[in-house]
């Protein structure tokens, strides 16, 4: 996810990210966090097989005698450190910084309630976190800007209620996320660490975010879009956004700051990425245990897969744009699981099956 908002030319384990042919390369390796076991797997693909398998298992959390939930996983530029927010604290959650050498633990900042999504910026190495905060009443949250060197928390930036599906404009200067329970896109600023604008999904307008009373806690909690994920194009001034509650893709026009396109989806659009050619939009339907690919061009679904099981999650695609990773939750005592689609064929080529409630996923390496 990281890789494809870096405009530089980025060495991650001794490849080269950018300029990749379009063969198909040989392995390809992905973090997914299983929320319902405090673990975190490293999932391996082979491109050449076919076959993906789970390269390693590491336990994250302090307190083995609780369920910490591991929920959103981001690596950094270099592909040195992975990270990793644990949402269940004591009140407060956790983000995590990981060796992907070693996959051992370096370090740790606590941060706000229930700490949900993120994303990394290569241009300041900051990591952007959205506080989701699920405890007791619905009341606007933040989102915490910490430094991925010293790992010290450097802002909590007051946004919307439920904030959710962080990710960094490509040129590094921005910010995006949601909030779920306002019908609102949030643009932040990621070098002042404020906000910069925000949008009404609903109305179409913008918003003052001066005049939001974020003390107040007797707000209007009637959505309709229930936007649950952001995702910036690579290269044009345009953001897509997930309407989990209003069944639809919603495109905003970055530059005149307004709603330009909406896609009527499959049940619960729930997390999306768009590609790193800037052609394909692959969006996950939570509702549906299923994936839809679509044409972004002609704003038409290429394919809608279904999944293995239901509680269809996250979405990394790889640098190649050869494959897109899927994260499955799984329902009871199911195992969560990745699911691999092949981008060219349109179709599911393996399941890698994983702890439960498989969620936040990452994209790490390819070679």
């Amino acid at each position: 996810m990281i890789i494809k908002r870096a405009l530089w030319t980025l060495v991650v384990g001794g490849i080269l990210l950018f300029g990749i042919s379009d063969s198909y390369a040989q392995d390809y390796y992905a973090y997914v966090a299983a929320e319902s076991e405090d673990q975190v797997h490293l999932i391996h693909f082979n491109g050449e097989t076919g076959k993906g398998t789970i390269a390693e298992t590491i336990d994250v959390g302090t307190w083995p005698q609780e369920n910490e939930g591991p929920h959103g996983v981001t690596v950094s530029a270099d592909g040195k450190y992975w990270f990793v927010t644990i949402a269940h604290g004591m009140p407060y959650g956790q983000l995590w910084k990981y060796s992907t050498e070693t996959n051992e633990a370096v370090d740790s900042v606590e941060l706000g309630m229930f700490p949900a999504s993120m994303d990394y910026n290569p241009s300041t190495g900051m990591v952007y976190v959205v506080n989701f905060n699920l405890h007791g009443d619905m009341e606007p949250s933040t989102l915490s800007v910490v430094d991925s060197e010293t790992m010290m928390r450097l802002a909590d930036i007051p946004v919307g209620i439920m904030p959710h599906g962080t990710r960094v404009g490509p040129s590094g200067d921005v910010a995006y996320h949601v909030s779920m329970m306002t019908d609102e896109l949030y643009e932040i600023d990621a070098r002042k660490l404020e906000v910069k604008r925000t949008l009404k999904l609903g109305e179409g307008g913008s918003m003052d975010h001066s005049k939001i009373d974020h003390e107040n806690t007797d707000m209007d909690h009637s959505p309709v879009e229930k936007p649950t994920w952001a995702d910036p194009h690579p290269t044009k001034p345009l953001v897509y956004v997930a309407g989990n509650g209003s069944n639809e893709i919603i495109e905003i026009d970055t530059e005149k700051w307004k709603i330009t396109r909406r896609f009527d989806t499959a049940k619960g659009p729930y997390n999306l990425e768009v590609s790193h050619d800037g052609k394909l939009l692959v969006v996950t339907y939570k509702g549906e245990g299923a994936v839809g690919i679509w044409d972004l061009e002609k704003g038409e679904e290429l394919a809608y897969i279904e999944n293995s099981r239901k509680v269809t999650h996250g979405v990394a695609i790889t640098p190649d744009n050869n494959y897109a990773f899927i994260s499955v939750e799984g329902i009871g005592g199911e195992p969560g699981s990745v699911e691999i689609i092949d981008l060219q064929k349109l179709e599911r080529v393996d399941v890698v099956e994983t702890g439960k409630q498989a969620g936040g996923i990452v994209f790490w390496k390819q070679n």
